[in-house]
């Protein structure tokens, strides 16, 4: 608590020149300490913390006849995530097309991926009369390998989401001509 220290020896003369004693305080901080820590506490255990959050992902329709429009190899990314962070890509070509074995490239996630969907956003555009496709005419396929970790495909949706692309699909099958083209990229 707050407390009032006289400072004097005691030992002075009464005389008409009254000296006034000094009187100097000292306050005990240790209450306001205890409020501190006690405040601390409340706004801790009151406040709530950081939630997780979930991406949404909406999943089209499916058809009568179990298939959606037909999509044209030229308007679409197709990425397969493998091991080591290793992303390998067709730009514009399916994989059993001729070309493929000699297009296919490798890059990481990141900025070198994002660098990888802005030029295959551009090469769409600039062909896009020749589709008569809408405003976002880019297909991202997203296909993790066996030998992928769900980082890899966490690092992958997060460039969906910062390059803002629309258009992605997230497919856990390869096919033959993929698992062909692939060859022993993909192998455990």
């Amino acid at each position: 608590m707050a407390a009032i220290e006289e400072t004097g020896n005691g030992n002075e003369k009464k005389d008409s020149n009254v000296r006034k004693r000094r009187i100097s305080t000292r306050v005990d901080m240790t209450p306001m300490v205890d409020l501190g820590f006690l405040l601390i506490t409340f706004f801790m255990l009151a406040t709530t913390m950081s939630k997780p959050t979930a991406m949404s992902v909406f999943f089209p329709a499916k058809d009568a006849d179990g298939g959606g429009q037909p999509i044209k190899a030229s308007g679409v990314l197709t990425l397969f995530l493998g091991a080591d962070d290793d992303i390998y890509y067709l730009d514009g070509l399916a994989a059993d097309d001729k070309k493929a074995e000699s297009s296919l490239k490798t890059t990481r996630p990141g900025f070198d991926l994002r660098n990888v969907i802005f030029d295959a956003q551009k090469r769409v555009r600039a062909s896009k009369g020749s589709f008569g496709m809408q405003d976002n005419p880019l297909t991202i396929v997203i296909k993790p390998t066996d030998v992928s970790s769900y980082k890899n495909m966490v690092d992958a949706m997060d460039e969906m989401a910062i390059t803002k692309t629309k258009r992605y699909a997230l497919v856990d099958e390869l096919t033959d001509s993929e698992r062909k083209l692939l060859g022993t990229r993909i192998l455990e």
